[in-house]
């Protein structure tokens, strides 16, 4: 059955939420089973080969949101606001339309109380929003953990509780110290999911290019490596190469042939 935004809200506090990025009809239906499929502004250096997420485009999101929902997945699908695509309510809306009008069933986007009013007109649309805080990426000048200090952990906590007030139907939690985590998902009665926040949230959130061991350029601490894909597929490229050099592909059984009487005939006709 498809995943829905009430399916997720009723998973807190009773079973973990599973989130992964995806970019592609591929892959998405290779992770289809977990929860929430969050189709990130991180395609931006995982598949564009930027630096940073703020080169993603809004006509980047939506190519990427169309590419995972023909993939007919049963995962709910998020896809993520680009940098300056909700510099204000009516572009927030008009852009959060045309994200659900390419396939998502939801948008995420960063901030705290700055883009409270904004999360709320998304909403009031009737488009669900996942908010984000600690890290942010769009904006951030160095990526570094948040909630150190016992000030800057209050004003994410104020945060958290203005977002749920916003409307929002769950938070992602970047790179936010465990002790703050906890204290937060234990303090708001939406989902928190974490991506390197630490085991109390109540689902966890990794790029799928990080899980599988493919993108090199970025290894960050909380990103566990279940494959190290790179390595397989360059020694299958590699291979690639050697057999067609070496004449070895394609092979008898990769090959087709016509059948003998009409290879005759054509043989008789060009003589």
């Amino acid at each position: 059955m498809p995943r829905t935004v009430s399916d997720i809200v009723q998973m807190k506090s009773k079973e973990k939420i599973t989130v992964i990025t995806g970019y592609d009809s591929t892959m998405a239906t290779l992770c289809d089973s977990v929860d929430v499929i969050l189709v990130g502004d991180s395609a931006g250096m995982v598949m564009l080969g930027y630096d940073d997420t703020r080169d993603v485009t809004m006509d980047d999101m939506i190519r990427f949101t169309t590419a995972v929902k023909n993939a007919k997945t049963d995962s709910l699908i998020v896809t993520d606001l680009p940098i300056n695509s909700y510099e204000n309510e009516d572009s927030a809306v008009t852009n959060s339309k045309k994200l659900v009008q390419a396939g998502a069933h939801a948008v995420k986007l960063e901030g705290g109380k700055e883009v409270s009013n904004i999360i709320r007109a998304v909403v009031d649309s009737g488009i669900p929003v996942m908010g984000h805080l600690g890290l942010l990426p769009q904006t951030a000048e160095k990526y570094s953990v948040q909630a150190k200090k016992s000030e800057d952990a209050l004003d994410l906590i104020q945060d958290t509780k203005i977002l749920e007030e916003s409307g929002v139907f769950s938070i992602v939690l970047e790179m936010v110290t465990s002790d703050v985590t906890e204290i937060i998902t234990k303090s708001v009665k939406i989902p928190t999911i974490g991506i390197g926040s630490g085991i109390s949230c109540d689902g966890q959130v990794l790029v799928v290019h990080d899980m599988l061991g493919m993108f090199e350029k970025i290894k960050p601490k909380f990103a566990k490596r279940y494959l190290n894909l790179s390595e397989e597929i360059r020694n299958a490229v590699n291979s690639y190469v050697k057999d067609v050099k070496e004449k070895r592909f394609p092979e008898k059984e990769h090959t087709f042939s016509m059948e003998k009487d009409e290879l005759e005939k054509l043989e008789k006709e060009i003589g």
